[in-house]
């Protein structure tokens, strides 16, 4: 059998491919195909800077004798940080401050406490086309010395050549990564320390290259041609290539052509050349027009489509489905509606046993085709085939199934899955529930899980995946499931919660004047009532002349539908409704005061606080603390079945214009109401042309103005919002969402029955942004409450009588 053969340096292999089935790997004695590669190197013929740790580089020669490689301390001062560096109770934090203070001392000792030679600033000199270091030897006063002996010995030189003289100015030493090399080998052990580096793991030599490592042939594939049989090479690879061609050049010339001049430009390009190996977008490298930068090792790692956030913390996968996302209140929580497209499709790999294998069997005989069904068999033992049920017989591969086979069968009812909303921004972003397989081409939930995900239905797509093993769906089910993440771990509040449509429901259910006769009750009992649930009727409210039972009873039965539960709440609350003015708790005039004993609802309206989100008062934060999730989330479930059909069958819920138009008594109120906030704007606007105006504190006469009209402005559309409030009788729509805060607010609808009203922009009215006015149909310095968006939003005449 042939064997594999070696490559230079142990690298650069690419004539075997990983498709080679044949060969084998003098490394490991495995196939070619099961080798994952192994890493070689190559060896420099100069040190070279590495451009990972350039940065690093230059703070410890900083903090160093350039000539005998001692820290840049007194004896006392090295000793106090050595002290603290090795103390266990210090922190990293604590010692990236401590190594910050060494190099601002270091960089103000200019004479070596040790061998009192001077020492200057060390700096990378930039707009090199390579990686060079200085150190400014001969720069400042203390540097006299070294400038004199530096003259000296250039005498001869000066006396040849006049203009050695003008370049001494600006002379300074290059500091070769061969000297860095030599400088960091002198530094102590407990140098060493004081400068942050440890001693025994990483010493600071290793931050100058002297071997450069060559990853296996998987990290850096070559891809076949089809024309003419070649093949393109990875950058890595070419780059591997040319530092080897410029090592092997470099190692030349210092042998047989000793001359400086050719071996720093040959330095020079194997500096470059190992630079852009690590880092392809180098700064400071001349870019040839029409080439984009090489991805180095930096580049597969950093970025969107990096290791890290391309094929580590987010990746392509198998078995994960993705399409729209539409309501459903008929499952629970903890379900999520599939298509049966996507059940075909995605596949779970159940190994047979003798307590499923007639269940195996049947979906083996359905195919890949027919729902349930299965796709593939994977018979146990080494030498089997994996048989595809779209081309075998599956009457004999049904017959032929055998304990310890895995069937590959269709998604079904019951299957655990995870379900995630991008952006996924917390940890409940993605959550896992269990499969109901329904017709139609929409992923489909219930509407209380929309927060956690923050998802609405306006064209969302969410992603399913499907867990593989018994352990990640049982692992799954535990940590990700709905059930146990009801809550949110920011502040313990409930997340998964009602909202819009149902607290309007439960608003108008538990209403005083809501009364059901038996018929409808027990139909209200048929909708929320569980598959395997009984409902007990309690004696009713009303029994002369006709027995009736109110909404609150039926709220009452959706908490403890019967008596063997074991769920007893007590609580009481206010709801948003309530009138804290008279302080009647139970007998408030709105029925705001909710209060439960023993499960039943005794006073006020379900909403918002009760059953909503973010409230720690209210009846789902009580269940969810008491008696546990799943008997939090059963309510919910029979709520929220309740709920959508109360809308849908006995009562309609809708909005139109004719809710938001004003009568006539409401458009004079709103008449009298602008007209004399618009008199108190000129009176205003009057006295400012007169001088008169009173001076606000800290404002000049026109800001004096200014803070006046948006006081006045303001007012009126909340003075024009309240009477239009209080104008809508109880059945209008707009007036239901906003008092139990299912959507909206009272300035929403002031804003559509009466006025827009002033608009502010950072506090502050609209500014002129034309030549001194704010729109082209304004005249010039004008300073009418329209000129600076006070809106108004009603009929033509109107507008007229107030002259805008």
């Amino acid at each position: 059998m042939p064997q594999r053969s070696p490559a230079p340096n142990g690298v650069l292999d690419t004539r075997l491919g990983v498709s080679d089935k044949v060969n084998t790997c003098k490394t490991c004695k495995l196939k070619l195909a099961d080798c994952a590669g192994h890493f070689g190197y190559i060896k420099l013929a100069l040190p070279c800077f590495h451009i990972g740790y350039l940065k690093h580089t230059l703070n410890l020669l900083q903090c160093i004798c350039k000539n005998c490689s001692r820290v840049l301390l007194s004896d006392s001062e090295r000793k106090a940080i050595l002290k603290k560096m090795r103390n266990p109770r210090t922190d990293v934090l604590g010692k990236s401050s401590i190594f910050k203070k060494v190099i601002d001392k270091c960089k103000k000792n200019h004479i070596c406490p040790y061998c009192h030679t001077p020492n200057g600033t060390v700096k990378k000199v930039h707009g090199a086309p390579t990686l060079k270091i200085i150190h400014e030897k001969y720069k400042g006063r203390h540097m006299e010395g070294e400038v004199e002996a530096l003259v000296d010995s250039l005498q001869g030189a000066m006396s040849l050549n006049p203009e050695i003289s003008h370049a001494l100015r600006v002379a300074v030493e290059d500091l070769l990564p061969t000297r860095v090399l030599e400088l960091f080998k002198g530094i102590t052990d407990e140098d060493c320390e004081v400068l942050w580096v440890s001693p025994l793991i990483g010493r600071p030599e290793n931050l100058v290259l002297e071997n450069i490592l060559v990853p296996p042939v998987p990290i850096r594939p070559s891809v076949a041609m089809d024309v003419g049989g070649g093949s393109n090479e990875d950058d890595l690879t070419v780059k591997l290539l040319e530092i080897i061609n410029v090592n092997l050049a470099l190692e030349v010339n210092m042998s047989r052509n000793p001359q400086t001049k050719t071996i720093m430009e040959g330095w020079d390009v194997l500096q470059s050349q190992v630079s852009q190996y690590i880092n392809g977008d180098m700064p400071g490298l001349k870019k040839e027009i029409g080439h984009k930068p090489i991805r180095g090792l930096c580049q597969r790692l950093k970025g969107k489509q990096g290791r890290f956030r391309g094929n580590l913390s987010g990746k392509r996968v198998d078995f994960s489905a993705r399409t729209v996302i539409s309501p459903d209140p008929n499952l629970r929580v903890d379900q999520v509606g599939v298509p049966v497209h996507v059940a075909k499709i995605m596949t779970y790999p159940e190994q047979v046993s003798r307590y499923n294998i007639d269940k195996l069997k049947a979906r083996v005989l359905n195919g890949p085709d027919v729902h349930p069904g299965a796709n593939l068999i994977r018979p146990a033992g080494e030498n089997s085939f994996v048989k595809s049920l779209a081309f075998a017989d599956r009457k004999r591969a049904a017959k032929g199934l055998r304990i310890g086979d895995i069937v590959e069968r269709h998604m079904e009812d019951g299957d655990v899955v995870l379900f995630n909303r991008q952006p996924s921004l917390h940890k409940l972003s993605i959550m896992s529930h269990q499969v109901k397989v329904l017709q139609w081409r929409t992923f489909r939930f219930n509407t209380c899980v929309c927060a956690p995900y923050n998802a609405d239905f306006d064209g969302d797509e969410m992603n399913m995946h499907l867990p593989q093993t018994e352990e990640a769906r049982a692992e799954a089910n535990m940590l990700m499931g709905v059930h146990h993440n009801l809550a949110t771990p920011r502040n313990g509040e409930p997340l998964v919660a009602a909202s819009q449509d149902f607290l309007s429901a439960s608003y108008l259910i538990t209403q005083r004047d809501q009364f059901f006769t038996k018929e409808m009750f027990c139909s209200f009992a048929a909708y929320f009532g569980l598959a395997d649930e009984h409902v007990d009727v309690p004696t009713p409210a009303i029994i002369k002349p006709v027995a009736l039972w109110t909404g609150k009873q039926v709220f009452t039965c959706i908490v403890k539908p019967n008596r063997q539960t074991t769920t007893f709440v007590n609580f009481e609350m206010k709801e948003k409704n309530y009138d804290s003015t008279k302080k009647m708790k139970h007998f408030c005039p709105n029925d705001g005061w909710v209060a439960f004993r023993n499960s039943e609802l005794i006073s006020g309206n379900i909403a918002k606080k009760t059953i909503g989100d973010g409230s720690k008062t209210g009846l789902l934060y009580v269940l969810l603390r008491d008696f546990g999730s799943e008997h939090a989330a059963n309510f919910m479930d029979r709520f929220s079945r309740l709920c959508s059909r109360f809308f849908g069958m006995h009562k309609g819920f809708s909005i139109g214009i004719s809710d938001v138009s004003p009568s006539a008594e409401l458009k004079k109120m709103k008449y009298d109401i602008l007209n004399a906030g618009y008199k108190k704007a000129e009176d205003a606007i009057k006295k400012y042309e007169e001088g008169t105006l009173e001076l606000r504190p800290g404002c000049n006469l026109l800001q004096s103005l200014e803070e006046i009209l948006n006081g006045i402005l303001g007012k009126l559309r909340e003075s024009a919002g309240q009477e239009a409030m209080r104008a809508l009788p109880w059945s209008n729509t707009p007036r239901i969402m906003a008092e139990c805060g299912a959507k909206g607010s009272p300035l929403n609808i002031s804003q559509m029955m009466a006025c827009v009203g002033q608009q502010a922009v950072g506090g502050m009215r609209i500014q002129d942004g034309f030549v001194n006015r704010t729109l082209p149909h304004f005249e010039y310095h004008s300073l009418t409450p329209g000129k600076s968006a006070f809106v108004l939003f009603y009929h033509v005449h109107m507008c007229v009588q107030c002259e805008v």
